[in-house]
Protein backbone atom coordinates (compact mmCIF):
# COMPACT_ATOMS: atom_id res chain seq x y z
CA UNK A 1 0.00 0.00 0.00
CA UNK A 2 1.45 3.48 -0.95
CA UNK A 3 1.43 5.98 2.14
CA UNK A 4 -0.13 9.69 1.22
CA UNK A 5 1.76 12.34 1.16
CA UNK A 6 2.51 13.82 5.10
CA UNK A 7 0.08 15.87 6.50
CA UNK A 8 1.40 19.23 8.41
CA UNK A 9 -1.47 19.72 10.27
CA UNK A 10 -1.93 17.33 13.52
CA UNK A 11 -5.52 16.00 13.93
CA UNK A 12 -7.39 17.86 16.50
CA UNK A 13 -8.21 16.23 19.86
CA UNK A 14 -10.45 16.20 21.98
CA UNK A 15 -9.85 16.25 26.06
CA UNK A 16 -12.66 13.61 27.40
CA UNK A 17 -11.09 10.95 24.43
CA UNK A 18 -7.80 10.75 26.82
CA UNK A 19 -10.04 9.18 29.35
CA UNK A 20 -12.34 7.06 27.72
CA UNK A 21 -9.11 5.71 25.55
CA UNK A 22 -7.77 4.83 28.75
CA UNK A 23 -10.47 2.80 30.04
CA UNK A 24 -10.98 1.05 26.59
CA UNK A 25 -7.23 -0.23 26.74
CA UNK A 26 -7.17 -1.25 30.26
CA UNK A 27 -10.22 -3.30 29.72
CA UNK A 28 -8.94 -5.01 26.43
CA UNK A 29 -5.56 -5.75 27.55
CA UNK A 30 -7.64 -7.64 30.21
CA UNK A 31 -9.00 -9.90 27.45
CA UNK A 32 -6.38 -10.19 25.39
CA UNK A 33 -6.81 -13.63 25.57
CA UNK A 34 -10.56 -13.64 24.67
CA UNK A 35 -9.37 -11.86 21.54
CA UNK A 36 -6.92 -14.84 20.58
CA UNK A 37 -9.66 -17.12 20.91
CA UNK A 38 -12.32 -15.65 19.52
CA UNK A 39 -10.51 -15.16 16.37
CA UNK A 40 -9.03 -19.13 16.80
CA UNK A 41 -12.84 -20.17 16.97
CA UNK A 42 -13.64 -18.24 13.94
CA UNK A 43 -10.26 -19.60 12.03
CA UNK A 44 -11.67 -22.88 12.66
CA UNK A 45 -14.93 -22.58 10.56
CA UNK A 46 -13.60 -23.90 7.28
CA UNK A 47 -15.65 -21.05 5.24
CA UNK A 48 -13.33 -21.48 1.91
CA UNK A 49 -13.98 -19.14 -0.82
CA UNK A 50 -16.45 -20.68 -3.87
CA UNK A 51 -14.87 -19.87 -7.10
CA UNK A 52 -18.16 -20.82 -9.15
CA UNK A 53 -22.08 -20.44 -8.48
CA UNK A 54 -22.47 -23.82 -7.69
CA UNK A 55 -19.73 -24.99 -5.88
CA UNK A 56 -21.74 -26.32 -2.33
CA UNK A 57 -21.26 -24.01 1.24
CA UNK A 58 -19.00 -25.27 3.64
CA UNK A 59 -19.14 -23.52 7.45
CA UNK A 60 -20.49 -20.29 6.43
CA UNK A 61 -23.96 -20.60 8.47
CA UNK A 62 -22.48 -22.36 11.38
CA UNK A 63 -19.66 -19.21 11.62
CA UNK A 64 -22.53 -16.46 10.88
CA UNK A 65 -24.75 -17.93 14.01
CA UNK A 66 -21.60 -17.81 16.24
CA UNK A 67 -20.98 -14.33 15.56
CA UNK A 68 -24.72 -13.79 16.18
CA UNK A 69 -24.91 -14.99 19.63
CA UNK A 70 -22.08 -13.03 20.30
CA UNK A 71 -23.75 -10.02 19.18
CA UNK A 72 -26.53 -10.17 20.56
CA UNK A 73 -25.14 -10.74 24.29
CA UNK A 74 -23.12 -7.56 23.46
CA UNK A 75 -26.53 -5.72 22.96
CA UNK A 76 -27.56 -5.64 19.56
CA UNK A 77 -30.90 -6.94 17.02
CA UNK A 78 -28.84 -9.35 14.96
CA UNK A 79 -30.89 -10.99 11.84
CA UNK A 80 -28.35 -13.55 9.70
CA UNK A 81 -30.36 -13.92 6.77
CA UNK A 82 -29.95 -15.76 3.12
CA UNK A 83 -30.78 -13.39 0.37
CA UNK A 84 -32.45 -14.58 -2.53
CA UNK A 85 -31.46 -15.16 -6.55
CA UNK A 86 -32.06 -12.37 -7.85
CA UNK A 87 -32.11 -9.99 -4.59
CA UNK A 88 -28.74 -8.49 -5.66
CA UNK A 89 -28.58 -5.22 -7.37
CA UNK A 90 -28.14 -5.70 -10.98
CA UNK A 91 -24.67 -5.02 -11.31
CA UNK A 92 -21.38 -6.18 -13.65
CA UNK A 93 -19.95 -7.34 -10.04
CA UNK A 94 -21.95 -10.60 -10.49
CA UNK A 95 -23.37 -13.11 -12.17
CA UNK A 96 -27.11 -12.80 -12.93
CA UNK A 97 -29.41 -15.36 -10.33
CA UNK A 98 -26.44 -15.84 -8.14
CA UNK A 99 -27.74 -17.86 -5.00
CA UNK A 100 -26.77 -17.97 -1.64
CA UNK A 101 -27.52 -21.53 0.07
CA UNK A 102 -26.37 -22.17 2.84
CA UNK A 103 -24.33 -19.02 2.93
CA UNK A 104 -26.18 -16.63 4.96
CA UNK A 105 -25.02 -13.00 5.58
CA UNK A 106 -25.62 -11.14 9.32
CA UNK A 107 -26.22 -7.49 9.64
CA UNK A 108 -26.83 -6.14 13.17
CA UNK A 109 -27.94 -3.09 14.63
CA UNK A 110 -27.27 -1.24 18.27
CA UNK A 111 -29.04 2.05 18.71
CA UNK A 112 -27.28 5.19 19.57
CA UNK A 113 -28.06 7.59 22.31
CA UNK A 114 -28.84 10.46 20.27
CA UNK A 115 -28.68 11.88 16.56
CA UNK A 116 -24.95 11.02 16.42
CA UNK A 117 -23.75 9.71 12.91
CA UNK A 118 -23.92 6.30 12.63
CA UNK A 119 -20.88 3.58 12.28
CA UNK A 120 -20.73 0.24 10.55
CA UNK A 121 -18.43 -2.32 10.85
CA UNK A 122 -18.23 -4.47 8.14
CA UNK A 123 -16.44 -8.22 7.66
CA UNK A 124 -16.28 -10.96 5.05
CA UNK A 125 -16.04 -14.73 6.68
CA UNK A 126 -14.69 -16.40 3.75
CA UNK A 127 -10.84 -17.14 3.64
CA UNK A 128 -8.93 -18.03 0.20
CA UNK A 129 -8.12 -22.17 -0.33
CA UNK A 130 -4.97 -23.39 2.17
CA UNK A 131 -3.90 -25.12 -0.43
CA UNK A 132 -1.35 -26.30 -0.62
CA UNK A 133 -1.69 -27.11 3.09
CA UNK A 134 1.33 -30.00 3.27
CA UNK A 135 3.24 -26.20 3.20
CA UNK A 136 1.83 -25.27 6.37
CA UNK A 137 3.63 -25.62 9.48
CA UNK A 138 0.33 -26.05 11.69
CA UNK A 139 -2.93 -26.87 10.59
CA UNK A 140 -4.12 -23.65 8.88
CA UNK A 141 -8.01 -24.65 10.58
CA UNK A 142 -6.23 -25.02 13.93
CA UNK A 143 -5.23 -21.64 15.20
CA UNK A 144 -1.99 -21.58 16.76
CA UNK A 145 0.61 -19.08 18.59
CA UNK A 146 3.70 -18.79 18.34
CA UNK A 147 6.46 -16.21 18.75
CA UNK A 148 3.55 -13.19 19.32
CA UNK A 149 1.96 -14.27 16.20
CA UNK A 150 -1.19 -15.96 15.40
CA UNK A 151 -1.14 -18.61 12.54
CA UNK A 152 -4.08 -19.82 10.49
CA UNK A 153 -6.34 -19.22 7.58
CA UNK A 154 -7.69 -15.86 8.36
CA UNK A 155 -5.85 -14.67 11.13
CA UNK A 156 -5.14 -11.30 9.14
CA UNK A 157 -7.58 -11.54 6.39
CA UNK A 158 -9.83 -11.25 7.78
CA UNK A 159 -11.19 -13.03 10.78
CA UNK A 160 -8.67 -11.45 13.11
CA UNK A 161 -10.25 -8.22 12.20
CA UNK A 162 -13.60 -9.54 12.75
CA UNK A 163 -12.44 -11.06 16.27
CA UNK A 164 -11.24 -7.20 16.43
CA UNK A 165 -14.18 -5.54 15.83
CA UNK A 166 -16.87 -8.18 18.26
CA UNK A 167 -14.40 -7.26 21.15
CA UNK A 168 -14.43 -3.22 20.37
CA UNK A 169 -18.15 -3.62 20.72
CA UNK A 170 -18.58 -5.85 23.17
CA UNK A 171 -15.68 -3.54 24.92
CA UNK A 172 -18.27 -0.98 24.90
CA UNK A 173 -20.82 -2.71 26.38
CA UNK A 174 -19.12 -3.91 28.94
CA UNK A 175 -17.73 -0.16 29.59
CA UNK A 176 -21.36 1.28 29.72
CA UNK A 177 -20.13 3.56 26.32
CA UNK A 178 -22.89 4.64 23.96
CA UNK A 179 -21.98 5.77 20.63
CA UNK A 180 -24.88 8.97 20.02
CA UNK A 181 -25.33 7.58 16.99
CA UNK A 182 -26.29 3.72 15.53
CA UNK A 183 -23.87 1.35 15.55
CA UNK A 184 -24.21 -1.59 12.89
CA UNK A 185 -22.33 -4.67 12.15
CA UNK A 186 -22.45 -6.75 8.74
CA UNK A 187 -19.96 -9.76 8.05
CA UNK A 188 -21.07 -11.87 4.81
CA UNK A 189 -19.45 -14.38 2.10
CA UNK A 190 -18.06 -14.13 -1.01
CA UNK A 191 -15.26 -11.05 -1.09
CA UNK A 192 -12.48 -13.30 -1.83
CA UNK A 193 -14.53 -14.15 -5.17
CA UNK A 194 -16.94 -11.12 -6.45
CA UNK A 195 -18.02 -9.16 -3.14
CA UNK A 196 -21.77 -10.80 -3.22
CA UNK A 197 -22.21 -10.90 0.30
CA UNK A 198 -21.77 -6.85 1.21
CA UNK A 199 -23.57 -6.29 -1.99
CA UNK A 200 -26.36 -8.59 -1.30
CA UNK A 201 -26.14 -6.64 2.41
CA UNK A 202 -26.53 -3.32 0.28
CA UNK A 203 -29.42 -4.44 -1.79
CA UNK A 204 -31.25 -5.44 1.64
CA UNK A 205 -30.92 -1.83 3.26
CA UNK A 206 -27.09 -2.08 5.29
CA UNK A 207 -26.90 1.57 5.16
CA UNK A 208 -24.61 4.01 7.54
CA UNK A 209 -22.72 7.34 7.74
CA UNK A 210 -19.36 5.69 7.92
CA UNK A 211 -18.15 2.19 7.74
CA UNK A 212 -14.87 0.37 8.68
CA UNK A 213 -13.81 -2.78 6.85
CA UNK A 214 -11.07 -4.37 9.54
CA UNK A 215 -9.25 -5.58 6.12
CA UNK A 216 -5.14 -6.21 7.26
CA UNK A 217 -3.64 -3.04 6.40
CA UNK A 218 -0.80 -2.79 9.20
CA UNK A 219 -3.54 -0.26 11.17
CA UNK A 220 -2.68 2.29 8.54
CA UNK A 221 -6.06 4.04 7.09
CA UNK A 222 -6.88 3.06 3.37
CA UNK A 223 -8.92 5.77 1.81
CA UNK A 224 -8.45 4.43 -1.87
CA UNK A 225 -8.50 1.33 -3.69
CA UNK A 226 -8.19 0.54 -7.61
CA UNK A 227 -10.91 -1.58 -9.50
CA UNK A 228 -10.90 -4.96 -10.96
CA UNK A 229 -12.29 -6.37 -14.21
CA UNK A 230 -11.65 -10.27 -14.93
CA UNK A 231 -12.18 -11.59 -18.68
CA UNK A 232 -10.56 -13.91 -20.78
CA UNK A 233 -9.30 -13.76 -24.42
CA UNK A 234 -9.82 -16.07 -26.77
CA UNK A 235 -7.55 -17.10 -29.99
CA UNK A 236 -9.05 -19.25 -32.47
CA UNK A 237 -6.97 -21.51 -34.89
CA UNK A 238 -7.58 -24.45 -37.11
CA UNK A 239 -6.91 -28.16 -35.92
CA UNK A 240 -4.49 -30.47 -38.24
CA UNK A 241 -1.84 -32.83 -37.67
CA UNK A 242 0.82 -31.56 -36.23
CA UNK A 243 3.62 -33.71 -37.95
CA UNK A 244 2.46 -32.49 -41.56
CA UNK A 245 3.15 -28.98 -42.62
CA UNK A 246 0.12 -26.93 -42.04
CA UNK A 247 -0.30 -25.46 -45.50
CA UNK A 248 -2.35 -22.29 -46.24
CA UNK A 249 -4.79 -21.31 -44.05
CA UNK A 250 -6.76 -19.44 -46.97
CA UNK A 251 -6.96 -22.92 -48.74
CA UNK A 252 -7.69 -24.80 -45.23
CA UNK A 253 -4.65 -25.45 -43.79
CA UNK A 254 -4.21 -25.39 -40.24
CA UNK A 255 -3.35 -22.94 -37.69
CA UNK A 256 -1.58 -23.05 -34.44
CA UNK A 257 -3.81 -20.87 -32.11
CA UNK A 258 -0.80 -21.24 -29.71
CA UNK A 259 1.22 -19.38 -31.84
CA UNK A 260 -1.17 -16.65 -32.91
CA UNK A 261 -1.81 -15.98 -29.23
CA UNK A 262 1.96 -14.46 -29.20
CA UNK A 263 0.68 -11.19 -30.89
CA UNK A 264 -2.00 -11.10 -28.41
CA UNK A 265 0.01 -11.14 -25.94
CA UNK A 266 2.65 -8.86 -26.97
CA UNK A 267 -0.09 -6.08 -28.00
CA UNK A 268 -1.28 -6.75 -24.02
CA UNK A 269 1.96 -5.97 -23.13
CA UNK A 270 2.37 -2.67 -24.83
CA UNK A 271 -1.13 -1.22 -23.99
CA UNK A 272 0.10 -1.83 -20.43
CA UNK A 273 3.20 -0.21 -20.44
CA UNK A 274 1.34 2.41 -22.43
CA UNK A 275 -2.02 3.04 -20.31
CA UNK A 276 0.89 3.16 -17.22
CA UNK A 277 2.34 5.98 -18.54
CA UNK A 278 -0.21 8.35 -19.60
CA UNK A 279 -0.93 11.70 -17.75
CA UNK A 280 -4.05 9.89 -16.04
CA UNK A 281 -2.46 6.89 -14.59
CA UNK A 282 -0.82 8.74 -12.08
CA UNK A 283 -2.14 8.46 -8.29
CA UNK A 284 -0.75 9.67 -4.91
CA UNK A 285 -1.62 6.68 -3.57
CA UNK A 286 -2.23 4.00 -5.86
CA UNK A 287 -0.07 2.10 -8.59
CA UNK A 288 -1.13 2.66 -12.37
CA UNK A 289 -3.29 0.73 -13.93
CA UNK A 290 -2.60 -3.11 -15.00
CA UNK A 291 -3.58 -5.97 -18.00
CA UNK A 292 -1.78 -9.23 -16.46
CA UNK A 293 -2.22 -12.19 -18.29
CA UNK A 294 -2.62 -14.92 -15.48
CA UNK A 295 -3.50 -18.39 -17.14
CA UNK A 296 -3.20 -19.75 -20.52
CA UNK A 297 -5.12 -23.03 -21.44
CA UNK A 298 -4.71 -24.36 -24.86
CA UNK A 299 -4.82 -27.22 -27.69
CA UNK A 300 -6.31 -30.47 -27.30
CA UNK A 301 -3.95 -33.27 -28.18
CA UNK A 302 -0.18 -33.63 -28.09
CA UNK A 303 -0.18 -34.02 -31.98
CA UNK A 304 -2.74 -31.93 -33.32
CA UNK A 305 -2.54 -28.00 -34.12
CA UNK A 306 -4.61 -26.38 -31.37
CA UNK A 307 -7.92 -24.94 -32.58
CA UNK A 308 -8.06 -22.71 -29.50
CA UNK A 309 -6.30 -20.97 -26.71
CA UNK A 310 -7.22 -18.36 -24.14
CA UNK A 311 -5.79 -16.53 -21.31
CA UNK A 312 -7.58 -15.30 -18.41
CA UNK A 313 -6.49 -11.31 -17.73
CA UNK A 314 -6.57 -9.38 -14.36
CA UNK A 315 -7.45 -6.28 -14.53
CA UNK A 316 -6.74 -3.15 -12.15
CA UNK A 317 -7.79 0.07 -13.16
CA UNK A 318 -7.88 3.90 -11.32
CA UNK A 319 -10.96 5.72 -9.46
CA UNK A 320 -10.62 7.98 -12.44
CA UNK A 321 -10.73 5.42 -14.95
CA UNK A 322 -14.32 4.11 -13.84
CA UNK A 323 -17.32 4.95 -15.87
CA UNK A 324 -20.03 7.05 -14.34
CA UNK A 325 -22.08 3.96 -12.38
CA UNK A 326 -18.28 3.11 -11.05
CA UNK A 327 -17.24 0.04 -13.68
CA UNK A 328 -15.14 -0.57 -16.50
CA UNK A 329 -16.95 -0.36 -19.56
CA UNK A 330 -14.54 2.09 -21.04
CA UNK A 331 -11.78 -0.05 -20.17
CA UNK A 332 -13.51 -2.92 -21.71
CA UNK A 333 -13.71 -1.20 -25.16
CA UNK A 334 -10.50 0.02 -25.26
CA UNK A 335 -8.20 -3.22 -24.65
CA UNK A 336 -10.67 -4.66 -27.37
CA UNK A 337 -10.35 -2.41 -29.62
CA UNK A 338 -6.48 -1.42 -29.32
CA UNK A 339 -5.59 -5.24 -29.15
CA UNK A 340 -7.38 -6.31 -32.49
CA UNK A 341 -6.03 -3.38 -33.93
CA UNK A 342 -2.25 -3.78 -32.77
CA UNK A 343 -2.97 -7.77 -34.73
CA UNK A 344 -4.45 -6.86 -37.75
CA UNK A 345 -1.81 -7.21 -40.15
CA UNK A 346 -1.39 -10.83 -39.80
CA UNK A 347 -4.04 -12.01 -41.97
CA UNK A 348 -5.40 -14.68 -39.94
CA UNK A 349 -6.32 -12.46 -36.89
CA UNK A 350 -7.71 -10.05 -39.33
CA UNK A 351 -10.59 -12.71 -40.29
CA UNK A 352 -10.46 -14.57 -36.86
CA UNK A 353 -10.04 -11.59 -34.56
CA UNK A 354 -9.45 -12.47 -30.54
CA UNK A 355 -12.76 -12.46 -28.38
CA UNK A 356 -12.71 -11.15 -25.21
CA UNK A 357 -15.77 -12.15 -22.47
CA UNK A 358 -15.69 -10.50 -19.64
CA UNK A 359 -17.16 -11.22 -16.22
CA UNK A 360 -16.22 -10.10 -12.62
CA UNK A 361 -15.87 -6.20 -12.13
CA UNK A 362 -15.74 -4.98 -9.14
CA UNK A 363 -15.65 -0.73 -8.80
CA UNK A 364 -13.03 1.16 -7.57
CA UNK A 365 -13.53 3.76 -5.05
CA UNK A 366 -11.80 6.98 -3.08
CA UNK A 367 -12.11 8.95 -0.03
CA UNK A 368 -10.65 12.14 0.45
CA UNK A 369 -7.76 11.90 3.15
CA UNK A 370 -9.01 14.67 4.96
CA UNK A 371 -12.68 12.91 5.56
CA UNK A 372 -13.56 13.04 8.85
CA UNK A 373 -14.28 9.43 9.81
CA UNK A 374 -10.22 9.53 8.46
CA UNK A 375 -9.24 11.84 11.30
CA UNK A 376 -11.51 9.52 13.29
CA UNK A 377 -9.46 6.81 12.99
CA UNK A 378 -5.64 8.67 13.08
CA UNK A 379 -6.65 10.25 16.37
CA UNK A 380 -7.83 6.57 18.02
CA UNK A 381 -4.70 4.43 16.52
CA UNK A 382 -2.36 7.52 17.63
CA UNK A 383 -3.79 7.19 21.48
CA UNK A 384 -2.47 3.53 21.64
CA UNK A 385 0.53 4.91 20.25
CA UNK A 386 0.39 3.60 16.74
CA UNK A 387 0.63 5.85 13.58
CA UNK A 388 -2.25 5.31 10.78
CA UNK A 389 -1.54 6.98 7.40
CA UNK A 390 -3.79 7.27 4.92
CA UNK A 391 -2.47 4.75 2.02
CA UNK A 392 -3.95 3.21 -1.14
CA UNK A 393 -4.87 -0.39 -1.86
CA UNK A 394 -3.42 -1.58 -5.14
CA UNK A 395 -5.81 -4.53 -5.12
CA UNK A 396 -9.70 -4.08 -4.13
CA UNK A 397 -12.02 -4.71 -0.73
CA UNK A 398 -15.68 -4.59 -0.11
CA UNK A 399 -15.48 -0.58 1.33
CA UNK A 400 -15.51 -0.13 -2.65
CA UNK A 401 -19.52 -1.37 -2.80
CA UNK A 402 -20.05 0.16 0.75
CA UNK A 403 -18.88 3.78 -0.68
CA UNK A 404 -19.74 3.40 -4.50
CA UNK A 405 -22.88 1.51 -4.69
CA UNK A 406 -24.31 1.22 -0.55
CA UNK A 407 -24.13 5.08 0.13
CA UNK A 408 -21.77 4.57 3.06
CA UNK A 409 -18.50 6.26 2.39
CA UNK A 410 -15.86 3.57 4.04
CA UNK A 411 -12.59 2.85 4.76
CA UNK A 412 -10.06 0.16 6.02
CA UNK A 413 -7.97 -0.08 8.88
CA UNK A 414 -6.81 -3.63 10.73
CA UNK A 415 -4.37 -5.86 11.47
CA UNK A 416 -0.96 -7.21 10.36
CA UNK A 417 -1.30 -6.79 6.25
CA UNK A 418 2.90 -7.14 5.82
CA UNK A 419 5.82 -9.58 6.86
CA UNK A 420 8.88 -7.43 8.21
CA UNK A 421 10.67 -8.17 4.53
CA UNK A 422 7.60 -6.04 3.40
CA UNK A 423 5.85 -8.73 1.61
CA UNK A 424 2.28 -9.85 1.96
CA UNK A 425 0.76 -12.23 4.73
CA UNK A 426 -2.60 -12.40 3.55
CA UNK A 427 -3.27 -15.33 1.43
CA UNK A 428 0.23 -17.06 2.33
CA UNK A 429 1.77 -20.12 3.56
CA UNK A 430 1.52 -19.97 7.31
CA UNK A 431 -0.98 -16.55 7.24
CA UNK A 432 -0.26 -14.72 10.32
CA UNK A 433 -1.66 -12.13 12.34
CA UNK A 434 0.53 -10.03 15.42
CA UNK A 435 -1.16 -10.25 18.45
CA UNK A 436 -0.41 -6.65 19.21
CA UNK A 437 -1.56 -5.37 15.92
CA UNK A 438 -4.82 -7.66 16.84
CA UNK A 439 -5.31 -6.04 20.26
CA UNK A 440 -4.64 -2.10 18.96
CA UNK A 441 -6.87 -2.72 16.39
CA UNK A 442 -9.94 -4.04 18.86
CA UNK A 443 -8.59 -0.72 20.97
CA UNK A 444 -8.78 2.07 17.60
CA UNK A 445 -12.35 0.59 16.69
CA UNK A 446 -13.61 0.68 19.72
CA UNK A 447 -12.51 4.41 20.37
CA UNK A 448 -13.34 5.64 16.87
CA UNK A 449 -16.64 4.38 17.52
CA UNK A 450 -17.20 6.85 20.62
CA UNK A 451 -15.06 9.58 19.66
CA UNK A 452 -16.90 12.55 18.42
CA UNK A 453 -16.99 13.46 15.28
CA UNK A 454 -14.43 16.23 14.00
CA UNK A 455 -15.78 19.76 13.52
CA UNK A 456 -16.89 21.21 10.62
CA UNK A 457 -13.32 21.97 8.67
CA UNK A 458 -12.03 19.45 9.82
CA UNK A 459 -12.37 17.08 7.29
CA UNK A 460 -15.26 16.60 4.98
CA UNK A 461 -18.48 17.12 6.09
CA UNK A 462 -20.23 13.97 7.06
CA UNK A 463 -23.48 12.93 6.30
CA UNK A 464 -26.80 14.41 8.19
CA UNK A 465 -27.11 11.47 10.67
CA UNK A 466 -29.26 8.59 10.01
CA UNK A 467 -29.89 5.39 11.11
CA UNK A 468 -30.42 1.96 8.85
CA UNK A 469 -33.84 1.87 7.43
CA UNK A 470 -36.37 0.22 9.23
CA UNK A 471 -36.34 -2.25 5.96
CA UNK A 472 -32.63 -3.04 6.82
CA UNK A 473 -32.31 -6.47 8.34
CA UNK A 474 -30.34 -5.10 11.32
Amino acid sequence: MTPAPPHEETPTRFPEEADVAARIGAHLDARSGDLVRLASDLIAFDTTVRGAPGEPARDEADCQEYLAERLRAAGFTVDVFTPRPGDLPLTPQTPAGLGFAGRPQLAARRPGTGNGPSLLFNGHIDVVSAEPRNGWRSDPFRAEVRDGRLYGRGSCDMKGGIAAAVLAVETLTALGLAPAGDLLFNTVTDEEWNGAGTLASVGNGIRADAAVVPEPTDLDTVVAQRGILGGTVTVQGRPGHAEYPPGDWRHGGAVNAIEKTVPVLAALAALREAWAAEPGSAHPLLPPPSLVPTTIRGGEWWVTYPASCSMDLDVTYLPAHADADGFASGIRERIEREVRAAVADDGWLAAHPPVFTWETELPPAELPADHPLVGRLVRAAASYGRTSKPVGEPSWTDAATLTRLGGTPAVCLGPTATRPDGSATLHTVDEYAELADLLDTAKALALAAVAPTPPQGAGTSPASARTAPEGARS
